[in-house]
């Protein structure tokens, strides 16, 4: 069954925006940031790439915080885009673009030749390395000179060790309490997706194209993964950006800006 007009498209992003909190309780804080970041290097009105969208929730907040911005919103995921379409119906701001960003020609999908800022986040993380380097060179050929590509993941620094353990077990006490509250988890959310009529068929396609995520993903699949934030800080330099740092941390994640 397709989607219908009748399915609440914002509950379904929010019910997102909730599953990811649960792993990342300081989510909004790292979207501050990072738009701040847009902000500051683009102006009020900037053209957006969001890399990775998912269901939409950094374009979501940039446009509730920069109405004259417009974004297009590129992902894989049948069933990601799905809910993003739905929650963004008859808003002229927002374009979609379903691509693969390991393909040689993606970019050639895309309605813009350039943009004034990159964003993405929690999505990166699933690349090997030589891919993810590939696509660093990718952005910096997209983002337009004196524009800012900000990417939010799963990036550590090994120079404190006890501090991160310290943080990590209060965040995983946390979580078994709220789990115990009834918050949904990977595994849950998707299974609820693919039982929703208007997504059954989002959902069917999405697991054929990218696996099931209520399965454990095999280990093969998780080799050579670059998790420190100097190696992502370092690429970008290396495959043409002017500048790059790190701009907001916690003890497992951080956000890096990088500019052209």
């Amino acid at each position: 069954m397709t989607a219908t007009a009748t399915t609440d498209w914002q509950s379904w992003q929010a019910s997102w925006d909730r599953q990811q909190e649960w792993y990342m309780p300081d989510r909004e804080e790292r979207f501050r940031v990072m738009l701040d970041t847009v902000e500051a290097v683009a102006g009020p009105t900037p053209r957006v790439l969001d890399l990775a969208c998912g269901t939409g929730s950094i374009s979501d907040r940039l446009l509730r915080r920069l109405p004259g911005a417009a974004s297009t919103c590129v992902d894989i995921d049948p069933a990601l885009l799905t809910i993003a379409r739905g929650h963004f119906a008859g808003d002229g701001r927002v374009t979609f673009v379903e691509a693969d960003l390991t393909a040689p020609a993606w970019t050639e999908r895309l309605p813009h030749p350039s943009y004034d800022a990159v964003v993405t986040a929690t999505a990166l993380h699933w690349l090997d390395t030589e891919p993810l380097r590939r696509l660093y060179g990718d952005l910096a050929g997209l983002v337009r000179e004196g524009g800012v590509f900000l990417n939010a993941d799963h990036m550590g620094d090994d120079r404190a060790p006890r501090i991160d353990a310290a943080l990590q077990a209060l965040h995983t006490r946390r979580k078994e309490q709220q789990r115990r509250q009834g918050a949904l988890d990977w595994a849950d959310w998707w299974d609820a997706v693919a039982r929703d009529p208007s997504l059954a068929d989002a959902a069917a396609r999405r697991f054929a194209l990218l696996g099931d995520p209520r399965q454990p993903a095999p280990e093969a699949g998780r080799r050579d993964r670059p998790t420190l934030t100097r190696w992502h800080v370092e690429t970008l330099l290396e495959q043409g950006f002017g500048e790059a740092r790190q701009v907001w941390c916690s003890a497992s994640d951080a956000l890096v800006a990088a500019l052209r």
